[in-house]
C-alpha cells in the first residue's frame, strides 16, 4: 500500500487506515483479529482508536492483538483523548485529564508509547494553551511521537496549529487532523481543509463513505445486519438516507458501473485523492468487507468522474467564502 506523510512531518502512515470505533462492541476479538492481519498483510501501517470506543474495550483489544498478532513496530497507532461520558460536559480538554487518559491508553494497549495522540474535540471550558501544552508534555515525555486535534472546526484548529508554530518555546506541530469528510458530508471543505493545507496539517477523513451509505446498501431499504439496522448505530446513519444523499449515491453507483467497479471503490477513491488528505480511515465490520475497501489501491478516478462527482455533491458555499465582488 501506498504511504503517504503526515501532514508537514516526516511520520509516513499508510493511505487508507483502519479504524476501531466498534471494536469489543459489535466487533468481537476473533473477527477484529482478522481484520488486522488482512490489514496488515496488504501493506496497511495506521490504526485509529481512541479511549471512549467501547469504554475503553477497543484499545484492550488492540493491545491484544499487538501482543500476539501483529509486530508492534509494524503499526502507526493513533488514538485519541477528551471525550467524558458526563452529559454537562461532553468534552475535558484540561491538562490533568488529558495526560491521564493517555496514561490510561497506554496501559491498555500495552505499548509505552503511539505514534499519534489527538485531542478528540475543543473543549470551549478549558483555555485552548492548556489543552495544547498537553500535547507538547505527552511528546516530550516520549508518550506520544506525534500529535493532532480532531473534530476542531476551522478557526479552531487555525489557532490551535498557528499557537503551536508560533509560541515560545519548544511546542509540538500539529501533524493532523481527523474529520468526517466524504461525498456525502463536504462540510470540511469550507475552512478546516483550507486551514490544514495552508498550515501543513494532513487530514485523515473519518467516516470516508459516508457511514456506510456510499457503498449503495440502503439503495433498497435498511439491512437488518447493517449499521442502520442496528438500534445504537440506526441514529448515527439515518441523517444520510435522504433524498439529497440518494442523489449523490446514485451518482456514484452510476460512475462505478461505467469504470466496472464497485461504488465503495468508487466513494473511498475520491476521497482518498482529495488535496490535504492523508489517510480515510475504514471502520469495517469484517475482513471481507476490509478486503473490498483495500482494494481500491489500484484505483484512481478519471478526471471526468472525479468532476461529475464534484458537481453532484457540491455544497453551497457563498460569502465569505468566495470572492463577495462575484455574489
Amino acid at each position: 500500500m501506498e504511504q503517504r506523510h503526515l501532514g508537514r512531518t516526516g511520520l509516513r502512515v499508510s493511505r487508507i487506515g483502519l479504524g476501531t470505533l466498534t471494536w469489543g462492541r459489535d466487533t468481537d476479538e476473533h473477527d477484529a483479529a482478522d481484520l488486522l492481519k488482512v490489514f496488515w498483510e496488504a501493506g496497511g501501517t495506521l490504526v485509529d482508536t481512541a479511549d471512549v470506543y467501547s469504554d475503553g474495550e477497543a484499545e484492550y483489544l488492540l493491545g491484544r492483538l499487538i501482543e500476539g498478532l501483529v509486530p508492534r513496530r509494524d503499526l502507526v497507532i493513533s488514538t485519541k483523548a477528551g471525550s467524558v461520558p458526563d452529559p454537562d460536559r461532553r468534552f475535558d480538554g484540561s491538562r490533568g485529564h488529558l495526560l491521564s487518559a493517555l496514561d490510561a491508553s497506554l496501559a491498555r494497549l500495552g505499548t509505552d508509547y503511539v505514534d499519534v495522540w489527538h485531542i478528540h474535540a475543543f473543549d470551549p471550558a478549558t483555555p485552548l494553551d492548556e489543552t495544547l501544552q498537553a500535547l507538547d508534555l505527552a511528546v516530550s515525555s516520549g508518550r506520544a511521537r506525534y500529535a493532532g486535534v480532531s473534530n476542531f472546526c476551522g478557526w479552531q484548529l487555525a489557532k490551535a496549529a498557528t499557537w503551536q508554530l508560533a509560541a515560545p518555546g519548544v511546542r509540538t506541530r500539529l501533524a493532523s487532523t481527523q474529520m468526517e469528510y466524504s461525498l456525502l458530508q463536504r462540510g470540511v471543505e469550507r475552512e478546516v481543509l483550507p486551514a490544514a493545507l495552508d498550515l501543513g496539517v494532513g487530514l485523515l477523513p473519518s467516516s470516508p463513505l459516508g457511514r456506510g451509505v456510499l457503498t449503495g446498501k440502503y439503495r433498497g431499504g435498511v439491512p437488518s445486519d447493517s449499521r442502520g439496522g442496528s438500534e445504537h448505530l440506526a441514529p448515527f446513519v439515518a441523517p444520510y438516507l435522504d433524498d439529497t444523499a440518494s442523489s449523490i449515491v446514485d451518482a456514484v453507483t452510476t460512475a462505478a458501473d461505467g469504470l466496472a467497479v464497485t461504488a465503495l471503490q468508487v466513494a473511498l477513491a475520491w476521497v482518498r485523492d482529495r488535496p490535504g488528505v492523508a489517510a480515510p480511515i475504514v471502520g469495517a465490520r469484517n475482513a471481507q468487507q476490509l478486503t473490498a475497501a483495500l482494494s481500491v489501491e489500484t484505483l484512481s478516478l478519471p478526471d471526468e468522474i472525479c468532476r461529475a462527482l464534484d458537481d453532484v455533491s457540491a455544497p453551497v458555499h457563498h460569502y465569505p467564502d468566495h470572492d463577495w465582488s462575484t455574489l
